[in-house]
């Protein structure tokens, strides 16, 4: 059952209505992405593989080094246990190593801040969210997801030529560029799809809002489609050729037969002036 609508007349033409209490899709879009991508970025940031280097001369076929933005860490296919008290001044000394370490650390913040500042504007007590926080904190998720592209593709793109003390013989990429590329684009999508909730925009459809004359002609239009027609046949229509099922019509009563009709019996005269002995049939 759909509850009444009170419309003040003085309001104007141009005024939007929700029509349902729940939190818009765009937020409950952007609050799920962006944790998730949060998550990613974090153990992209933290974990010791954004490269891997095989093959190394003079050491065992299974034994590779793991090189991250923190750590250097020597490792085998055989054992899980790594060794990562490996140091390259070399391998920190390049440009990447400096920006990734400083973009990836604040992309971190920056989703935390977001999340920070959306969380008191996706309306989780309150009857209409606060549109203009909760896109202010997408936008600082998409600044976030930008921050932790850039180190990652920059990276991706110079992978080879990155420079070492290690011997540069087989060169591949690390888990951590996939989990940071999935991290960033998570943010970027979460945070863009919130930042649209502060322009109204496709009619609204994108906040749950329909315009109050809508909604008012729409409730209040009683116009009903008109009924669907049945035919009804006729009963009187002229007697069809031999082929119809109906004996005779009602025209056709007063029509002359070739067989004579029966006569009605005569109507029985009762006399009452017979005064005889009445019979014992008729005690």
């Amino acid at each position: 059952m759909v509850p009444a609508i009170v419309v003040n007349p003085r309001r104007s033409t141009g005024e939007w209505m929700r029509l349902s209490m729940r939190t818009p899709g765009i937020l409950i879009f952007g609050m799920v992405m962006a944790p998730c991508g949060w998550i990613l970025d974090l153990t992209a940031t933290v974990a010791p593989n954004w490269r891997t280097i095989h093959n190394i001369p003079n050491t065992p076929s299974d034994e590779y080094i793991q090189q991250g933005i923190w750590y250097i860490c020597r490792a085998t296919t055989t054992n899980t246990r790594e060794d990562c008290s490996l140091g390259d001044t070399t391998y920190f000394g390049n440009q990447i190593i400096e920006v990734a370490q400083g973009l990836m650390v604040a992309s971190l913040i920056v989703t935390l801040l977001g999340l920070a500042v959306a969380i008191p504007g996706v309306r989780c007590w309150k009857d209409t969210p606060n549109w203009t926080v909760a896109g202010l904190g997408g936008l600082l998720i998409f600044l976030s997801g930008v921050m932790t592209i850039i180190p990652i593709a920059w990276y991706t793109h110079i992978l080879t030529d990155i420079a070492t003390v290690s011997p540069q013989t087989d060169v591949r990429v690390g888990y951590c560029i996939v989990l940071g590329y999935i991290g960033g684009i998570f943010e970027v999508l979460g945070g863009f799809v919130m930042f649209i909730g502060i322009c109204r925009c496709c009619g609204g459809k994108n906040r749950g809002e329909r315009r109050v004359e809508e909604v008012m002609g729409s409730r209040f239009n009683h116009n009903k489609p008109p009924p669907r027609r049945v035919e009804v046949p006729s009963l009187n229509r002229a007697r069809s050729s031999a082929s119809s099922s109906v004996p005779y019509s009602k025209d056709s009563m007063d029509e002359d037969v070739s067989f004579p009709r029966a006569k009605s019996p005569a109507a029985r005269s009762v006399n009452t002036s017979y005064s005889g002995r009445p019979y014992d049939a008729d005690l």
